[in-house]
């Protein structure tokens, strides 16, 4: 059996992806409470860059983690088109879950729902990623943290979801969002505490990318883009700084008049 290394570059690949994922979760959870207070065309834009958010930011979590992850006796290599996949799964499960909660009108039928389809696709986004690697060797999981890891997924999207719906001051959020990303990691790593690997050992050329050809470049594009959306979010008024500001310009109408 090869020697797994999960963290090959020390804690900078498990710190980092954790702050993505809580960047995600909290950029998500702020979206969402926006679309609950908006209506028509702008809810759905706010839902669309809350499930954005989330997705982008455990599909990150996810491949800076794989940036530390190593076996001796082989190189690794990721297949581009799978990879990519993942990260288009991710988005539209995260969609799924994310619209459910926002235009169900029973609350708790439209939390368990969403929270079970958003797990279930985190959870298929992250062993889409892990079918996407290529090695010299066979690959073998173990079920009862398989299972155990998909359970996590669906917990943490429930939760998720349902922070969305009830928590509302930054405060809250902030707490939320480093909660959900500790869950997002904890179901990564139980996911690839269950990986196995066989080596064989062979002189041929894998096929695919290397991480940094592929995925930290692509990583990095897409932390940009949480950090850019963070601060876009960070600048755009509430629902109520709209109404206080248009109530403030009543006064000063009637008086023209």
């Amino acid at each position: 059996m090869g020697h797994l290394d999960h963290a090959a570059l020390g804690w900078l690949t498990p710190a980092l992806s954790y702050v993505m994922a809580c960047t995600g979760a909290a950029l998500g959870l702020r979206c969402t409470v926006r679309a609950l207070a908006a209506t028509g065309r702008s809810r759905r834009n706010w839902l669309v860059t809350a499930a954005s958010a989330i997705g982008t930011g455990i599909w990150t979590m996810h491949f800076v983690a794989m940036l530390g992850f190593s076996v001796a006796g082989t190189d690794i290599r990721y297949d581009v088109p799978l990879t990519l996949l993942s990260l288009l799964v991710a988005m539209v499960v995260v969609c799924a879950g994310v619209f459910a909660v926002g235009y169900g009108r029973d609350r708790g039928r439209a939390l368990l729902i969403g929270g079970l389809t958003t797990g279930l696709g985190v959870a298929s986004m992250h062993y889409l990623g892990m079918a996407a690697v290529r090695l010299h060797g066979d690959v073998t999981y173990d079920p009862v943290l398989v299972g155990l890891s998909v359970l996590i997924a669906v917990v943490a999207a429930t939760a998720a979801l349902w922070a969305a719906l009830n928590i509302k001051s930054p405060v809250a959020v902030t707490i939320a969002s480093l909660i959900m990303g500790a869950a997002v990691s904890s179901m990564h790593y139980t996911g690839m505490f269950a990986v196995s690997v066989r080596v064989t050992p062979s002189g041929e050329a894998l096929p695919g990318a290397t991480a940094m050809q592929f995925i930290f470049p692509l990583a990095v594009g897409l932390g940009s883009y949480l950090f850019l959306t963070s601060a876009f979010v960070a600048l755009s008024p509430t629902a109520g700084e709209r109404e206080a500001s248009a109530s403030a310009q009543r006064p000063v109408e009637s008086v023209a008049r």
